[in-house]
C-alpha cells in the first residue's frame, strides 16, 4: 500500500465512523489504523492483495453496517494481529488498554474454534459455546463482520475450504447474526454461503429475479401507493421502503412448498417504520392497511405483544 492509497483509506473511514458513529475518538482510529497496517504490512491474503485490506473492511463493516462504537472499530483493524503476526496480546493491551485487547483476544480465541460439526443441534452447541467464551458482545460482532467479509471474498480459497467455511456460515453465523438482530448480515451471509454450496440454483434464481425486475418495482409502486396516501390522509410520520426477498429464502420456500420459482409469490417485503413512542400507533397503521387490503391470518405475526429474544418488535403481516 503506498503513502497515498494508506492516507486515503484512513480518511475514508474515519469520515465513515462520523457518519455513522454516536461519537469517534479519531485519535484511537488512527493509532489502531497504523498498528494494524504496520503488523501486516508484509501479509498477502490468498487473493495477492495485502492483508490489511481485510482488518480495514472489517472495521469500515463495523463502523457502517453494524454499526456500533470506535472501540470496535479500533478492535477490528487489529483483531488478526494476535494471530498472524509477530505482536502478542500484552502488546496491544499496553498500547490500546484492556477493553480493546480483550475484543480482541476473544475474536483470537474464537478463530481457533474448530467447528467439526454442523448437524442442528450441534450448530446450537456451538452458539452457547462462543457465547460463553465472550465478556463483551462486542467480540461475537467483530467476529460477525470478519465473517462477513470472509465471505465476500471467499472466491480465491481452494474449493473445499470454500464448502467448509460457507457450511459454517450458514449452519452457525447467520442463525447466530439474526439472534443479535444483524437481519441484513445474516441475509447476506445466507446468500453468499448458498451461492458457494448451490452456484447453479444460486444463479437460476438470480437470473430470474433479474428478468423480473421491472415488473416487480411497478408492481411494488402500485401496492404501495394506496397505502401511502392512507398514512398521509391519517398525518401519520412514516417511512416506507420495499425490498426483495433474500435469494437463500426464496430457494427455502421453493423446497419447503415443491414449486418452481414463478409459484412463489411472496418475493418482496414492504417495511414501514412509523415516528411514535406510542406501541398502540402500530396498530392503527395495521387497521389502514387492512382496509386496504385483506390479510392472511396464517402469515400474521405480532412481536409487539410478543417481542423476539432479541427485543426486535414488529408487527408482520
Amino acid at each position: 500500500m503506498t503513502n497515498r492509497k494508506y492516507k486515503e483509506k484512513l480518511d475514508d473511514l474515519i469520515l465513515v465512523c462520523r457518519k455513522n458513529l454516536y461519537k469517534v475518538d479519531e485519535n484511537l482510529i488512527r493509532r489502531a489504523f497504523e498498528f494494524g497496517f504496520s503488523a501486516h504490512r508484509f501479509d498477502k491474503r490468498a487473493s495477492g492483495e495485502p492483508f490489511f485490506d481485510h482488518p480495514y473492511e472489517v472495521a469500515k463493516i463495523i463502523a457502517k453496517e453494524i454499526p456500533l462504537d470506535d472501540v470496535s472499530v479500533a478492535a477490528a483493524l487489529m483483531h488478526d494481529v494476535a494471530e498472524d503476526t509477530e505482536y502478542q496480546i500484552k502488546d496491544i493491551r499496553a498500547e490500546f488498554g484492556d477493553t480493546v485487547a480483550e475484543i480482541v483476544d476473544g475474536a483470537t480465541k474464537i478463530s481457533g474454534v474448530n467447528f467439526m460439526s454442523q448437524e442442528a443441534n450441534q450448530a446450537e452447541n456451538y452458539r452457547k459455546m462462543l457465547l460463553s467464551m465472550v465478556n463483551d458482545i462486542r467480540v461475537m460482532l467483530v467476529k460477525f463482520a470478519d465473517r462477513l467479509h470472509n465471505m465476500r471474498t471467499i472466491d480465491f480459497l481452494p474449493a473445499e475450504k470454500q464448502r467448509r467455511i460457507a457450511k459454517e456460515t450458514l449452519d452457525i453465523y447467520a442463525p447466530f447474526a439474526h439472534r443479535f438482530g444483524l437481519a441484513n448480515i445474516k441475509w447476506e451471509m445466507e446468500d453468499l454461503a448458498f451461492k458457494t454450496l448451490n452456484r447453479e440454483e444460486y444463479d437460476n434464481i438470480a437470473r430470474e429475479l433479474k428478468a423480473r425486475r421491472r415488473e416487480r418495482e411497478h408492481y411494488l409502486t402500485k401496492f404501495a401507493k394506496p397505502i401511502e396516501e392512507r398514512l398521509r390522509e391519517e398525518g401519520i410520520d412514516f417511512e416506507l421502503s420495499a425490498r426483495p426477498k433474500h435469494i437463500y429464502s426464496i430457494h427455502n420456500k421453493m423446497v419447503s412448498r415443491n414449486k418452481p420459482l414463478d409459484e412463489i409469490y411472496d418475493l418482496f417485503a414492504v417495511r414501514i417504520v412509523i415516528n411514535s413512542e406510542n406501541e398502540r400507533d402500530c396498530y392503527t397503521v395495521l387497521g389502514s392497511i387492512s382496509s386496504i387490503y385483506t390479510a392472511n391470518d396464517k402469515r400474521f405475526k405480532d412481536y409487539i405483544t410478543r417481542p423476539k429474544q432479541n427485543g426486535y418488535k414488529s408487527i408482520h403481516t
